[in-house]
């Protein structure tokens, strides 16, 4: 079969098998009621997943409001398209892989509920008695469909369409179910040393923020880098309206988290509030004592990035100490994309600074604000008397960070040897909306009056002389 055949109907095909092999897994109730479950939980994780979903086509509109008119389409559909690629791979083998029966606690095994093989009818996790295993699996699900999704605002702009779904593939396989697996199963070495990531520090924002470090060093540089043009962002109330869905869902993400309605997830949603509110005051400050004006932009990117650096610690710190842990947070992001700016680093939307830098604050500043007062299942951190924990988390984030670079570097090279993960030069310039999708973002024809004479003008073509 050629090259061209196999990129033509290798997906296809693949799919057609997954599809006619689920024909054959027997039909299952989704779970026996035996009194065990509390139906207010399973009230709360059903809202909770649901607005954890909503952060999908929220991370798609904050992306696509940020980059070149001519890349909005393809930049929003990397996001949405990661539902569609991880769905499958979690039903068929993802969720086996993170939480199946622990092979040496580094990895599922991928049999354990092959095709959600008992997963309807199973026992409830242990770490979640009150809701169904079928639950808690849809749950999880929602985390692994957005990580791969926040890589993209790192190499956008310059990637092919079916290079990044290979991508989102591959990575599932050897870093987020891995890591997923380490970190929240009971016999991942990552727990069972002590690291402790309540929502996704560690296994979404680090292991996304280092995928996109490697992904930008891998492509390298687009064209209007070099050139250093300044390119305005194609659509700032789509960051604004990004933004709202991000925060909104985040509720779900962290208080979600608690696995039932109770106490600590009441915790965890105000500590989310106060640290995005925090994040997101700061970023906007600071940027004014650098000279700066106030901007939509700034305090959109600081909201984000307090959200991130209160994932890991929101159900182990208290309300008040999410406030310090997003201004914190704000001002370490706001200088690493400073700093990468005096660098050739092409990471497009600074996904590594805000994401994989957030990450990485949060994780240590829960090892320093944790409290058992807060969650009496968790530890206390450096602030409370606990140097240990706080060690144990630095030890946590490097092991993550060496692996998840290093794994996504090597998965980034893997498919630019099987073909060209970058886009011709022509097509850059052309844009990845009409190159990779055949579709435009501003269509239609504009009424332009210049020098005395109104002539009708293609819209794109219009904003693209405007801005050259």
């Amino acid at each position: 079969m050629s090259t061209i055949t196999l990129k033509q109907y290798g997906p296809f095909t693949i799919l057609t098998i997954l599809a006619i092999l689920s024909m054959f897994v027997p039909s299952l109730p989704v779970f026996v009621d035996t009194g065990k479950y509390v139906p207010a939980d399973i009230a709360w994780v059903l809202v909770a997943t649901a607005l954890v979903f909503l952060m999908t086509p929220g991370l798609a509109f904050f992306y696509g409001g940020m980059v070149n008119r001519k890349n909005v389409i393809s930049t929003m559909i990397k996001s949405v398209v990661a539902a569609g690629v991880t769905t499958i791979l979690w039903v068929t083998v993802g969720f086996s892989l993170a939480f199946g029966d622990s092979i040496g606690g580094f990895i599922g095994n991928p049999f354990t509920f092959l095709f959600f093989k008992d997963v309807s009818s199973g026992a409830p996790w242990s770490l979640a008695p009150t809701i169904p295993l079928a639950l808690f699996a849809t749950f999880q699900l929602m985390f692994a469909i957005i990580t791969p999704g926040l890589v993209v605002g790192a190499v956008a702009e310059r990637i092919r369409f079916t290079s990044y779904i290979l991508f989102i593939a591959l990575f599932g396989l050897l870093v987020y179910f891995p890591l997923a697996h380490w970190t929240w199963h009971p016999n991942g070495f990552l727990f069972a040393m002590g690291v402790f990531d309540f929502a996704g520090g560690t296994v979404v924002h680090i292991s996304a923020g280092c995928a996109a470090l490697a992904g930008a060093l891998v492509l390298k540089r687009r064209q209007s880098h070099i050139d250093r043009a300044e390119i305005p962002p194609a659509n700032i109330p789509y960051v604004l309206i990004g933004t709202g869905l991000l925060w909104f869902g985040w509720f779900g993400f962290n208080a979600g988290s608690a696995l039932g309605a109770n106490s600590l997830a009441v915790s965890a949603f105000a500590a989310t509030n106060a640290a995005a509110a925090s994040a997101g005051l700061c970023w906007m400050f600071f940027d004014v004592i650098r000279g700066k004006k106030p901007s939509v932009l700034g305090f959109c990117i600081g909201a984000v990035v307090g959200l991130v650096a209160i994932t890991p610690g929101a159900g182990f710190v208290a309300i008040p100490q999410s406030i310090f842990i997003g201004f914190v947070a704000a001002i370490i992001s706001n200088l690493a994309i400073s700093l990468k700016g005096k660098t050739s680093l092409d990471d497009t939307l600074d996904v590594f600074p805000c994401h994989g830098v957030g990450g990485i604050v949060g994780m240590i500043l829960t090892g320093v604000f944790a409290t058992k007062t807060v969650n009496s299942a968790g530890p206390d951190g450096l602030f409370y008397g606990d140097p240990a924990f706080f060690f144990t988390q630095l030890k946590g984030v490097v092991i993550v960070v060496v692996y998840s670079f290093v794994v996504s570097f090597l998965i980034f090279k893997l498919i630019n040897f099987i073909q060209p993960i970058r886009v011709s030069s022509e097509d850059e310039e052309l844009g990845l909306d009409e190159s990779q999708h055949n579709e435009k973002y501003l269509q239609g024809t504009l009424l332009v009056s210049q020098n005395g004479k109104t002539t009708e003008k293609d819209a794109s073509q219009f904003e693209k002389e405007l801005f050259m």
